[in-house]
C-alpha cells in the first residue's frame, strides 16, 4: 500500500500545503530580527547588510520575495557577523533556523504540521530544482519531518 503525501508548496491542492509553504506571510523572529516569510528572509541574505534589495525581501513574501533574490550573484549568505558560502552546510543549517524558528513561534502552524501526520511530505513546485539552491527540496522535506516528529 502507498503511503499518502502531502506537497508542502504555495501552488499545493492542499491547504495546510500551502499554509506550511515558505511563500506564506508567516512573520517570526530570528536573532532579534522581525521577518514577513521564510521566503523572504531566503531571498534577502543572499545581500549584504545594507542593500536595498536585502531589506525588501526581508518584508515580503510569496512572489515578491522571490523577485527580491533576482540578481544575486549567489556567491554568500549574510546573517548577522557570518559570511556563508551560498549551499553550504553552514547556508542550509542557517535556513533551518529560520524554518525551526517559524514553527517555534506560531502554534497554529504547529498544529497544521501535526496534522499531517500520517502523510510523506514532498516539495513539489511543478519546476525542476535549480543545481544551487537555498533550501534543496530533499532537506525542506527532512526538517519539516523533524520538526513534525519532535512535535508528536
Amino acid at each position: 500500500m502507498t503511503r499518502k503525501t502531502i506537497n508542502v508548496a504555495f501552488t499545493s491542492d492542499d491547504w495546510r500545503g500551502v499554509a506550511m509553504s515558505n511563500f506564506v506571510l508567516s512573520p517570526f523572529e530570528l536573532d532579534g530580527r522581525l521577518l514577513a516569510s521564510v521566503e523572504g528572509f531566503i531571498q534577502g541574505i543572499k545581500f549584504p547588510p545594507g542593500h536595498p534589495a536585502r531589506e525588501r525581501a526581508f518584508v515580503s513574501s510569496a512572489w515578491e520575495a522571490k523577485q527580491c533574490g533576482q540578481g544575486a550573484d549567489k556567491q554568500y549568505a549574510y546573517w548577522g557577523d557570518a559570511r556563508l558560502e551560498f549551499g553550504s552546510v553552514e547556508h542550509h543549517r542557517l535556513v533551518e533556523r529560520a524554518l525551526r524558528a517559524r514553527f517555534a513561534q506560531n502554534e497554529g502552524l504547529r498544529r497544521v504540521l501535526r496534522s499531517t501526520r500520517d502523510l510523506d511530505i514532498l516539495h513539489e513546485t511543478g519546476e525542476p530544482e535549480p543545481g544551487r539552491t537555498s533550501l534543496p527540496a530533499a532537506l525542506f522535506c527532512r526538517i519539516l519531518g523533524d520538526i513534525r516528529d519532535a512535535l508528536e
